[in-house]
């Protein structure tokens, strides 16, 4: 037993502590709070935000963050906790406590005045105070950066370590070459895919009803977690016992399907962290990217199938007679995968996906180490869908306003869904060669694939990072060739583009 670790882990238990009761208000914030509390709770938030950074960033726990490494008496989670930590302690020693509570603040309000904004699709009501934010973050990575480091390259490496504007610009220009020639052949086609009987007026009723049915189905445990509404789905984890997740229902049923689906998968990961290293600094998913993999897999990969539908899209019918009784599985399955390209980046197709991301990464490039400047965002924001995706938004409700992300300060965000989406297609490769994938569905056996997911990646937390992950699990370094390759065969198929 290490004596330094036990008094680190005071401090430890405490910061874990505040950090979950600011987790509970961006919950409660988002689900069920009334609008008229938020100008309080964000002084709240602004206080508890500096009782963390206290909690973390002393010199009691600088000197036994210190001592702790050089430990070796440290168990494997013990020595994660404190590498985790001083990374934490790294990033907060760098930043002055007013300016870390004053951000804190300045987010917490910028998502209502960009809420409001969106809502009365006035650009310009937001646009003051997204510049606040950018400076905030440029100011906060030029405190951070190594010797030579980019701005963008540390927003980046919080979400997914190893990944810098290098091997991401590698990526995207993968995704652009590929994709957008996908894209257009796709359109050219001559095969006619409907979707319209996934639009009409379907209760909110129904919705929750099939929607409790599909989570729990995925396997979401409600005995150890929460299902919600919220203007935009989100998940939420206090612990591996305690796991929110929201959705929204709109006259686009497959929204609401595939929401309940997404963040299903993001919970899985969260229930299946292990006991011993949940409530701790490991005791999360490897990175944004390897979460975002878990939840497009179940959404996409899994919820997309056919074969996942066999056994229970007649419990479907069952709930949306009215609406499905005539619509056959095949039809109904052609119709949630149509391609076509539109504004909405949480509404997109799996083909268009990563275009919208890519959109983001370019514009996040340019406004943190570019000239982009905020009044010119929703003319590059337009020109950029009218380029990769063919269409062009009338207004900033649909285009540059349409996500929470940066009002949030969350740049360097976007690309982790993107590498989520690739991380997923070799994982599944990977996993159709070591089990009948397609028959477990049919036959409603989700379990062993969940079991393989829990085994492999989610009981680790963040002991192990993605690529070791990759590496470990299909015995190949991140290779987005295998993405391509996905979107190219189901595509190609739907679309009969070789024939």
């Amino acid at each position: 037993m290490s004596q330094r670790f036990d008094e680190l882990k005071q401090y430890l238990d405490r910061a874990m502590a505040l950090q979950a009761a600011l987790q509970l208000f961006e919950w409660d914030d988002a689900t069920v709070a009334p609008k008229g509390a938020g100008k309080l709770t964000s002084n709240v938030i602004r206080i508890l935000s500096g009782e963390y950074f206290q909690a973390v960033n002393n010199e009691e726990v600088k000197s036994l963050v210190k001592a702790c490494q050089g430990d070796e008496s440290l168990t494997q989670i013990q020595a994660a906790q404190v590498r985790e930590l001083a990374e934490e302690l790294e990033k907060l020693d760098s930043i002055p406590k007013e300016e870390y509570q004053d951000f804190a603040h300045l987010t917490s309000e910028a998502v209502r005045v960009w809420e409001e904004a969106k809502e009365k699709n006035d650009f310009q009501l937001f646009a003051p105070t997204l510049k606040q934010v950018i400076e905030y973050q440029k100011k906060f990575a030029s405190y951070r950066a190594k010797d030579g480091q980019k701005k963008y390259d540390v927003m980046l490496n919080d979400y997914e370590p190893g990944f810098n504007m290098e091997l991401l610009d590698r990526f995207f220009d993968t995704i652009k070459k590929e994709i957008v020639p996908l894209l257009k052949a796709v359109a050219d086609s001559k095969v006619m895919v409907r979707n319209d009987f996934l639009t009409g007026e379907f209760s909110d009723d129904q919705q929750e009803r099939i929607g409790r049915f599909l989570a729990e189905y995925v396997g979401f445990d409600f005995s150890k977690g929460v299902m919600a509404v919220s203007a935009h789905p989100f998940t939420t984890n206090l612990h591996n016992k305690d796991v929110r997740i929201t959705t929204h229902y709109h006259h686009n049923l497959d929204s609401s399907l595939f929401s309940i689906i997404h963040e299903t998968g993001h919970a899985l990961y969260e229930f299946g962290i292990r006991d011993d290293l949940t409530q701790t600094l490991v005791g999360q998913g490897a990175s944004m990217g390897m979460h975002e993999s878990q939840s497009r897999f179940f959404e996409n990969i899994i919820g997309r199938n056919r074969s996942f539908w066999i056994p229970i899209y007649e419990k479907l019918q069952e709930v949306f007679p009215q609406e499905l009784s005539e619509i056959g599985l095949d039809m109904f399955v052609n119709g949630v995968n149509k391609a076509e390209p539109g504004f909405i980046r949480t509404e997109a197709d799996e083909l268009t996906y990563s275009l919208h991301i890519l959109i983001r990464y370019e514009l996040e490039k340019e406004l943190i180490e570019g000239n982009l400047s905020v009044e010119d965002l929703p003319q590059m924001w337009a020109d950029k869908y009218e380029e990769y995706l063919g269409i062009r938004p009338e207004n900033v409700r649909e285009g540059v306003l349409q996500d929470i992300h940066w009002s949030q300060g969350s740049f360097g965000y976007f690309p982790s869904y993107a590498l989520g989406s690739a991380f997923g297609a070799q994982l599944y490769y990977h996993m159709k060669k070591v089990m009948d994938f397609d028959g477990l569905l049919a036959e409603g056996k989700l379990e062993v694939i969940r079991d393989y997911l829990r085994e492999n990646i989610h009981q680790y937390g963040k002991l192990k990072d993605s690529r070791t992950m990759l590496k470990e699990i299909t015995g190949e370094d991140f290779c987005p060739e295998y993405y391509v390759k996905y979107l190219k065969e189901k595509y190609g198929k739907l679309y009969q583009l070789d024939s």
